[in-house]
């Protein structure tokens, strides 16, 4: 992940330090586009009644844990350790409500590009990882409930797993050793973890079953896996928060480990299905880029096509797991971002450059990798589990069965994705 010390290096001339800062500035724009494409890849996917309602979700996270990141939760994350490898000071940083920006000593704004550049990527990921959730309580959430769900879980369980997997210096992950380079533990198993969790909690869709309903808008989904991918890039190469070699292998594995887990998916969607689809070509390089994200640094490109296709081929089977344990997560939240952050981080223990079995001979960091990735899967479902039943018996986290047949968006939200009018 972002080592801060690269845009702060004092034997680092000016010139580079803000060439390094610009790219990071670009890569957050790109990081923050993927959460209006994950609106769109899920948007398609869910009933004509519901589209409104699951992009809604993905909106109220940027809306709300922007917020949220600005107020506390960077000091939480990268603030000085408020619990040694656990979590920072909510009041200390270069923003928030102990230092929102470096004010000089007449009083004028004299704001830290670097600092403030590291601040603004990190935020994408926060959004993200909260909007990658609620692909697994699609057609059934109430919106309110969510943006609760969605504030109590980020300041307990992400901002604490960043500062852990994320904070290089102080997190005791990276400190024991642990490679996430841009967040398979603290994005991808959080997420997915969480997913399972709250689809326990609000239970099975009414009339749930294999082949219940189909995407509504094909194109829909394929635009937003369009914009995932785009915006990817940002995601890994700008997680070296530099412009080197490092951010450009990481480049080339983000192309081809996606492309390979393409033809992984569809190979087995063939076998499986007897059809390869659009929507399994969308899914499978979501697979691959959710596997390539922790270890995009640490992989020649020849490994990470082979990654791709092992994520692909994996994961196309992984979605059929609640239908045999008899979960109902929606989009496969499940099946795609915390089987297929496992893969990537486990991966890393085996292949990993320097590091890994192959080419050390010992296990050591394999026990590591996934030592990290089961104590964020653990205590993101625990938290998630606690924070959803407790919304459920207090307030209500899902709607009625009747409005879930009438359709999400004119009960809650009062609005239709395709008003039609008739002649």
């Amino acid at each position: 992940m972002v080592d801060l010390s690269v845009l702060t290096n004092a034997t680092t001339d000016g010139i580079t330090t803000n060439l390094n800062s610009l790219w990071l500035l670009v890569a957050a724009a790109l990081v923050l586009l993927m959460t209006p494409g994950v609106a769109f890849f899920y948007g398609g996917m869910v009933r004509a009644k519901s589209v409104i309602s699951m992009m809604m979700m993905s909106f109220g996270a940027m809306g709300l844990v922007g917020v949220l990141w600005v107020i506390y939760g960077y000091g939480l994350a990268f603030g000085t350790p408020l619990i040694p490898g656990i979590v920072g000071n909510p009041f200390d940083g270069s923003i928030g409500l102990g230092s929102l920006i470096n004010i000089g000593k007449d009083g004028a704004m004299d704001p830290d590009l670097n600092g403030l550049a590291f601040a603004g990527f990190q935020a994408t990921f926060a959004i993200i990882t909260v909007a990658l959730i609620s692909g697994a309580i699609a057609d059934r959430a109430k919106f309110g409930a969510w943006l609760v769900f969605a504030g109590v879980w980020v300041t307990v369980v992400y901002f604490p797993v960043a500062f852990m997997v994320f904070n290089l210096s102080e997190g005791w992950a990276p400190v024991w050793g642990v490679n996430d380079f841009a967040g398979g533990t603290a994005v991808h198993i959080n997420a997915g973890a969480a997913a399972l969790a709250l689809a326990l909690v609000l239970g099975k869709r009414v009339g749930f079953s294999k082949g219940m309903s189909k995407p509504h808008n094909v194109p829909l989904t394929l635009l937003g896996a369009a914009l995932l991918w785009f915006g990817w890039f940002g995601f890994n190469s700008g997680s070296e928060a530099a412009v080197d070699g490092v951010a450009a292998i990481a480049w080339i594995n983000t192309l081809v480990a996606p492309a390979a887990a393409i033809l992984g998916w569809l190979v087995i969607e063939k076998i499986k299905d007897g059809k390869p689809t659009s929507i399994g070509a969308a899914s499978g390089a979501v697979a691959g880029l959710v596997a390539i994200t922790p270890a995009c640094n640490i992989l020649t490109p020849g490994w990470a096509i082979v990654l791709g296709i092992i994520a692909g081929a994996v994961c196309a089977l992984a979605i059929d797991l609640k239908f045999k344990l008899g979960f109902d997560d929606s989009l496969d939240v499940v099946g795609i971002h915390l089987v297929g952050g496992f893969i990537g981080t486990l991966y890393i223990g085996i292949f990993g450059s320097g590091i890994g079995l192959i080419d050390t001979g010992s296990g050591l960091q394999l026990w590591k990798q996934f030592a990290a990735a089961a104590v964020v899967a653990i205590y993101s479902f625990v938290m998630a589990f606690i924070i959803g039943w407790i919304i459920q018996k207090t307030m209500g986290f899902r709607i009625t069965n009747e409005d879930e047949v009438a359709g999400v968006d004119t009960i809650v939200h009062g609005e239709e994705g395709y008003a039609l009018e008739t002649v």
